[in-house]
C-alpha cells in the first residue's frame, strides 16, 4: 500500500471565489503512482470548502447568489460570531458546501462521472490558505 500527502496553497484575489483544482489533484495522483485506491481532498480552513460539481460559470454564479441568499455577508452585526472577525457568513457557507471530497482511483485515473470536477470554494479570501490531498492505494 502506498500513501501520498501534499498541500496545495491558494491566495484568492476576492473574498469569495471558486477555483477548479482538478488538474492539480490529477498531478498529485501522477506523483503518487497509485493505480487503485482513493484520494481525499479537503479544505484545511473553516471558511473554505472542497466540492465536486460541473465546471460551468453560470452554475458558479448560481452558487454565489444562492449562498449569499442563505448567509448574506452584510450586515455584519446580524451574526453573533462577528465581533473580532467579520466572517460568520463564510463559516455558514462552508458548512453548506462541505469540507472534503473522496474520489475513487481506477486504472491510475480519477474515477469521475460525466462533467465532474473538483473545486476549492473560498468564502473569506484574500489570504493564504491550503487544501490537503491524501492518496492511499496500490
Amino acid at each position: 500500500m502506498k500513501s501520498y500527502r501534499k498541500e496545495l496553497w491558494f491566495n484568492t484575489s476576492s473574498r469569495r471565489e471558486f477555483v477548479n483544482i482538478t488538474d492539480e489533484v490529477r498531478e498529485c495522483l501522477r506523483e503518487s503512482d497509485v493505480k487503485e485506491g482513493m484520494v481525499l481532498v479537503n479544505a484545511m480552513h473553516i471558511t473554505a470548502s472542497v466540492f465536486i460539481n460541473d465546471n460551468e460559470s453560470g452554475l458558479h454564479q448560481d452558487f454565489e447568489k444562492w449562498l449569499e441568499g442563505l448567509a448574506p455577508e452584510k450586515p455584519y452585526d446580524q451574526y453573533k460570531h462577528n465581533g473580532y472577525e467579520d466572517n460568520a457568513d463564510a463559516h455558514l457557507k462552508r458548512t453548506v458546501m462541505g469540507r472534503e471530497v473522496v474520489v475513487a482511483i481506477t486504472g491510475g485515473k480519477l474515477d469521475f462521472g460525466p462533467w465532474e470536477a473538483i473545486f476549492y470554494g473560498e468564502f473569506d479570501g484574500k489570504r493564504r490558505k491550503r487544501v490537503l490531498v491524501k492518496i492511499i492505494g496500490v
